[in-house]
C-alpha cells in the first residue's frame, strides 16, 4: 500500500483554499498580473529575505539587493553566500519538478553551496531539533531518510489532493524527517513555492515567506502541534493562512497601483477637456470621462496643488484656467 501521510481537511482548510483560489483570480485578472521583471525581482527578494531571516541571517532587504546587484555589503562572508545561493535556487525553480528526487538533491546541492560538506545530499547522522536546549523533535534516524523521502515524493507525484493542501502537507513533512543536515527550514519553504507554482505560476512570486517571517513563533509552534498529533492539520491550517494573508497584501498593493494610474488618467483627461473648454462643469466632466463628480473633484484639486489648472471666479459662472 502506497505511503499516506495523516492529515485531515477541516471546514477551515476548505475555505482557506476557496478564498485562496477567489483571491488568486483576482490576482491573474488585475492589469498587474503580468508581473514586470523589476516586480517580479522585488517579491524574489523579500522572498529570500525573510526566508533567510528566519534561519538567523542578519542581512536587511537593502542590503541582500546589494548583494544581488554585485555591490560590496558589510556583513559576514556565510550569510552573503547563502543570499547568492538562495537567489540562484530560486531562479532554477521553472526548471525542476517537485516529485523528482534528483531535483531535490540538486536544489539543496545549489541552496547549501560553500556552507556545508553535506551539500546535495542526504545527512548520515541523527539530528535533534532543539529550542533553547530543550529538544522538540527528534528526525527519524539517517538510515530511513531516502525511504521516507522515496515515499514522499511518490505520494506527492500519484496524490489527488488541491495542490495548496498537497504543498503544506509535502512542507510539513520533509521537516519532519529533516533530510539534510543543514539547509532543511530553507528547503522546505523552497519547495512548497516550487509546488504551488507548478500549478499556479504567479505563485512563484508570492513572498509568503515575509508573512511566515513576521510570524515565526507561530510557524514554529504549528510544526510542533502536528507532532504533537502525529498530524499535518495544524501546520495546513496555519501556511493556507499565510498563503491567504500574503495574497491579500499584494493584491491591495495592485490595486493602490492600478488606481493611482486610473487617477493619473484621469487628471489627464480633465486637463484636455478644460484646456478645450474653460467653462466646462464638474457635473460634465464626470458624464464625459465616465467617473464620480468627487472623483473629478477629487483630481482638480490634485491639478490646483501642481498648479497646472487655476479657478477664477465661483463654482457657478467661473472658469478653468490652464496654466502652461
Amino acid at each position: 500500500m502506497s505511503y499516506q501521510p495523516p492529515y485531515t481537511i477541516t471546514p477551515k482548510i476548505l475555505q482557506h483554499v476557496a478564498d485562496i483560489v477567489a483571491l488568486l483570480t483576482r490576482w491573474q485578472i488585475s492589469s498587474q498580473a503580468s508581473l514586470t521583471p523589476q516586480l517580479r525581482r522585488n517579491n524574489r527578494i523579500r522572498t529570500i529575505q525573510a526566508s533567510l531571516a528566519i534561519e538567523n541571517n542578519s542581512l536587511s532587504i537593502d542590503q541582500v539587493t546589494a548583494v544581488l546587484d554585485g555591490k560590496p555589503v558589510l556583513g559576514l562572508p556565510r550569510e552573503i553566500q547563502e543570499v547568492r545561493n538562495a537567489f540562484a535556487a530560486y531562479e532554477q525553480l521553472p526548471h525542476w519538478k517537485a516529485e523528482l528526487e534528483a531535483d531535490c538533491l540538486t536544489a539543496h546541492g545549489l541552496l547549501m553551496a560553500g556552507l556545508v560538506d553535506e551539500a546535495g545530499g542526504y545527512r548520515n547522522s541523527g539530528v535533534g531539533i532543539y529550542n533553547n536546549q530543550t529538544l522538540v523533535h527528534m528526525a527519524p534516524p539517517a538510515s530511513r531518510v531516502s525511504a521516507l523521502m522515496a515515499d514522499l515524493l511518490s505520494w506527492l507525484a500519484s496524490n489527488a489532493v488541491h495542490p495548496l493542501i498537497a504543498s503544506c502537507v509535502f512542507h510539513y513533512e520533509f521537516e519532519f524527517i529533516h533530510p539534510f543536515a543543514d539547509g532543511n527550514g530553507r528547503m522546505g519553504r523552497l519547495w512548497q513555492t516550487l509546488i504551488l507554482s507548478q500549478w499556479h505560476l504567479l505563485l512563484a512570486y508570492l513572498p509568503v515567506e515575509s508573512i511566515i517571517r513576521v510570524r515565526q513563533t507561530a510557524y514554529y509552534q504549528a510544526l510542533a502541534d502536528a507532532d504533537n498529533l502525529a498530524n499535518s492539520t495544524p501546520f495546513i491550517e496555519f501556511m493556507l493562512q499565510a498563503l491567504l494573508d500574503a495574497l491579500t497584501e499584494v493584491l491591495a498593493k495592485t490595486s493602490e497601483k492600478v488606481s493611482v494610474k486610473v487617477s493619473e488618467k484621469t487628471s489627464e483627461k480633465i486637463f484636455d477637456l478644460v484646456g478645450e473648454n474653460p467653462l466646462i462643469t464638474i457635473a460634465e466632466l464626470a458624464l464625459l470621462i465616465g467617473v464620480t463628480e468627487r472623483s473629478i473633484e477629487r483630481n482638480l484639486k490634485k491639478l490646483q496643488a501642481e498648479q497646472r489648472l487655476s479657478r477664477n471666479g465661483p463654482a457657478k459662472g467661473g472658469y478653468w484656467l490652464v496654466i502652461k
